[in-house]
């Protein structure tokens, strides 16, 4: 995190050095500390823009270079079009926009977010909220994961974000306030991108586990089973995933108590998918592009980085987080197609493909936490099928739910993160296309609708009691889109979204 800036809050107020970034509404608006500087320069910022046809329209910059009069290397004008509409939202992807205009070795920058009508009483200022939101837009945008890179050609050289970025706004004591509990979710999104880009030779089952157990150091109650226990609990199906390889397969129970350890409340339990490395196993992927599959464990790194979120926030509320961590690996010990595993709930599974094994993982692991915990609700989360990248692209994660009310509040902390999800059906005429001749199940079903069966499967294994959502993220947890907060391979995709689904429906 060597990269990201220093954040400070402060009133608004002329920078007397460095860079000043000033708000500009529709129609040239400036506020006050903006007419400040309009004024010392000698109407420098209106040239500029008049010679450049910039009017403050929303999503768009323009940079002023040592303007007379203000003791300022550089101004940069962000058009917001008109403030008072302005979403935390778009707050959150404006704070994004400027960190990546502000790349070029600056030591200081001072945004100043204030009204952008200094003529009127009744203009919309930006409040604690925005403030944090553009913070932590910033921050995100600024991320840069290249600590394996020891030899840089000038051009090849990651641009650094600002070493200080200064917040000045009216209240900015309620805006650091704000900042430090958003900041505790932006944290937990960076560790999730962290998780996902390390190389698999890096990032093993192992030294996952010690990434996760790192979270004790917020209060986080972590326990792991390894393969003695988890063989103990008759959980075959998530142990067949890893016998092909050396790095021995683990559960990870991730625990926050933010009620206390005697309350009676059902926890929220959050299950992801970590397959450190996916080869296919036998069934053994193509090799044009098996490297991303280094980023197979993006469910388990985004539960990884809730836990985070809520721990270093302090939320009130009791979730467990829960991943299986597996290699899938061709080796002469290795799991075959045609092979029956007898699950941890009884249930037998034909392994038609061996590249199906994240299902496989999640089955054990979802028996395993309704047996444990008796929770309120699940929701897993697994980079588990291309076939939803067919549906949906790389824009919406795929949801699967068997609660109306659990997909709605999935749904709209999607709308209020950026991370979306789009609700996909379920039913009986995909779940007979899972049955087997030889078992209860086979792991996968024809080539249409594969990401359906997948969660048919996983289905199967969740008491109809139990509200559940299934969230398949293969297209949104990496190489997905770049955004204006999101500028590299791993998104961090979920960490946002349930802790928004927590934070305004559980705590």
């Amino acid at each position: 995190m060597s990269n990201l800036p220093k954040f400070s809050f402060q009133k608004p107020s002329v920078p007397s050095k460095g860079v000043a970034v000033l708000l500009v509404g529709e129609g040239l608006g400036f506020g006050p500390v903006g007419q400040a500087i309009e004024v010392a320069s000698g109407e420098a910022l209106s040239k500029a823009a008049k010679a450049a046809k910039f009017t403050g329209k929303a999503k768009t910059f323009l940079d002023i270079y040592a303007p007379d009069g203000v003791a300022l290397d550089r101004i940069l004008l962000a058009g917001v079009g008109d403030l008072a509409a302005m979403k935390p939202q778009e707050w959150h992807m404006l704070g994004g926009a400027v960190a990546a205009k502000l790349t070029d070795s600056i030591a200081t920058a001072t945004v100043v977010l204030e009204q952008t009508d200094a003529e009127s009483a009744d203009a919309a200022t930006p409040d604690a909220d925005a403030a944090a939101q553009f913070a932590a837009g910033a921050k995100l945008s600024s991320y840069r994961f290249d600590r394996y890179k020891t030899k840089k050609k000038d051009d090849d050289k990651p641009k650094k974000a600002p070493q200080k970025l200064v917040i000045a706004i009216e209240g900015h004591t309620a805006a650091k306030k704000a900042f430090a509990t958003l900041d505790a979710v932006t944290d937990g999104t960076i560790l999730a991108r962290d998780l996902v880009n390390e190389p698999a030779n890096i990032l093993d089952t192992a030294d996952f586990t010690r990434r996760a157990e790192a979270l004790a150091e917020l209060g986080v109650d972590v326990k792991v089973l390894g393969e003695k226990e988890m063989k103990k609990l008759k959980m075959n199906a998530l142990l067949g995933v890893g016998q092909g390889s050396s790095s021995e397969s683990r559960l990870v129970v991730m625990r926050w108590n933010g009620l206390g350890k005697t309350s009676k409340k059902k926890p929220v339990v959050f299950v992801g998918k970590g397959v450190v490395f996916d080869s296919g196993g036998i069934s053994l992927k193509p090799g044009a592009g098996m490297e991303d599959m280094k980023g197979d464990m993006g469910g388990a790194a985004c539960v990884t980085g809730l836990m985070h979120a809520l721990a270093a926030r302090k939320a009130r509320v009791n979730a467990i987080g829960v991943i299986g961590l597996v290699e899938n690996m061709p080796d002469g010990n290795a799991q075959r197609p045609g092979d029956i595993v007898t699950s941890m709930s009884g249930q037998t599974i034909e392994i038609v493909n061996t590249d199906a094994e994240g299902r496989l993982v999640l089955a054990d692991a979802l028996t395993y936490v309704q047996d444990k915990f008796k929770p309120a609700l699940i929701v897993d989360l697994a980079t588990l099928t291309g076939a939803i990248i067919v549906a949906l692209g790389h824009h919406y994660a795929g949801m699967y739910a068997n609660d109306d009310g659990l997909a709605a509040e999935l749904t709209a902390a999607g709308e209020a993160t950026g991370e979306k999800v789009w609700r996909m059906p379920l039913g009986k005429e995909y779940d007979k296309q899972i049955d087997s001749r030889f078992a209860d199940m086979k792991n996968v079903g024809p080539r249409w609708g594969g990401s359906i069966t997948a969660a048919q499967l996983l289905k199967r294994f969740v008491s109809d009691d139990i509200p559940w959502a299934h969230l398949d993220i293969a297209g949104t947890a990496f190489s997905s889109p770049q955004t204006d907060v999101n500028r590299g391979w791993a998104s961090g995709f979920g960490v946002q979204l349930l802790n928004q689904l927590v934070a305004d429906n559980y705590e």
